[in-house]
């Protein structure tokens, strides 16, 4: 029988983060998490990633992650272009503007989680569990009970649900959920251009949905993200490479040149969810398990890791009683607030921006001309973008 402060039942990034939050002060944590534990990356780039806000890197800074990330492979972008391919509209900053070093970092998840584990494995308080599966959980008034299926025992203080969008601890108790469909699809691809990007984070609004350009390492190679219908995605996704390669470079108006696609391609779904009680007992959700967002932002790991890094703080300062109700219920309503307001800032992103409605073109046309134009607004709009 294994005995921990924490459970976590997710090594995803999000969990991993939390987990290695916690162990460095000195709280136990098991992490039991199905899949297999992360290989060292290949050259090849992944199909998933994200763009890591300053505040998630700093983070991971403070984990003491970051050198094995930026050792493995990252690109700091410091140019931001959003435009709306059906309108005037243009807005545009820079890392100087704002008087910084870089705006961000495009990283693969995959180098996330490798660098996660890699400092993982170094801590005696934590219990990584790769290829473990649970069978059933319990919980009394101060304890949670889980049973691995190979019969195993874990008693824990808490358990945190970092099992993803589909949580299956979520559906277990009950936990509400606020659910919408997007009717969007996300294709990925790794795509190599003839211009090189020049370290910019590039987005287009389609009357489709949005398609970013997310430079990488290699000064000519992007990470594409292509927010589309279902029935467009599947054309996109059935397109030989020439077609795609073609495609690709019309909807980004040939910003980068010629465009080869270099990967496979793939798609999935887009819904937001919310759940509406984000902790039961001495349960808890976390990052996807908690909600999801439209991509348009790049904002979901980056909630994710701000979920993580407030119940870190709040777990580490208890003074009392560990993990108690109000700093659980501290952390559900904080973390609540900021979800609910990234949410409803992606819908309405997405409802202006979608179509071919005159008025709105006129809207996004004159809204982003004037936020480009006015230093002030430009500048709280750069902020908001990058995490600050």
């Amino acid at each position: 029988m294994k005995q921990a402060q924490v459970c976590i039942v997710g090594g995803g990034c999000v969990g991993l983060t939390l987990a290695l939050g916690l162990a460095k002060a000195d709280i136990s944590v098991v992490v039991i998490d199905g899949a297999p534990t992360q290989a060292l990356p290949t050259n090849e780039y992944g199909l998933r990633v994200s763009a890591l806000s300053i505040a998630s890197q700093t983070l991971l800074e403070q984990l003491n992650v970051w050198p094995e990330i930026i050792a493995q492979r990252a690109c700091a972008y410091t140019h931001m272009d959003v435009r709306d391919a059906d309108s005037f509209g243009k807005i545009a900053f820079n890392n100087e503007q704002l008087e910084l070093d870089h705006l961000g970092h495009i990283v693969e998840n995959d180098i996330i989680r490798y660098a996660l584990i890699k400092e993982l494995e170094q801590q005696p308080s934590t219990t990584l569990m790769f290829d473990t599966q649970y069978q059933q959980i319990h919980q009394s008034e101060s304890d949670v009970f889980i049973t691995l299926k190979s019969g195993e025992p874990i008693i824990a203080k808490l358990l945190v649900a970092a099992d993803g969008a589909n949580s299956a601890i979520r559906k277990q108790f009950n936990m509400a959920l606020s659910f919408k469909d997007y009717d969007h699809h996300a294709l990925v691809a790794t795509v190599k251009t003839k211009e090189p990007h020049a370290n910019t984070a590039r987005q287009v609004f389609l009357p489709t949905g949005p398609l970013a350009f997310l430079p990488l390492s290699d000064a000519n190679t992007h990470s594409i993200v292509w927010s589309t219908s279902p029935n467009h995605c599947d054309e996109l996704l059935a397109m030989d490479n020439t077609a795609f390669n073609k495609a690709v470079m019309a909807a980004i108006d040939s910003q980068c040149g010629l465009c080869e696609v270099q990967s496979k391609r793939a798609a999935f779904p887009l819904k937001m969810r919310y759940a509406q009680q984000w902790v039961s007992g001495k349960v808890v959700l976390i990052g996807d398990a908690a909600h999801t967002i439209h991509p348009l932002a790049g904002l979901g790991m980056n909630l994710g890791l701000k979920d993580a890094a407030y119940l870190i703080e709040l777990l580490t300062s208890d003074s009392k009683e560990f993990a108690s109700t109000r700093t659980l219920r501290d952390y559900e309503r904080t973390r609540k607030l900021d979800a609910q307001k990234h949410i409803a800032m992606m819908q309405g992103l997405k409802e202006l921006f979608e179509g071919a409605n005159p008025v709105k073109k006129l809207i996004r046309g004159v809204g982003l001309s004037l936020v480009d134009n006015l230093g002030p607004i430009k500048h709280l709009f750069a902020k908001e973008a990058i995490g600050k």
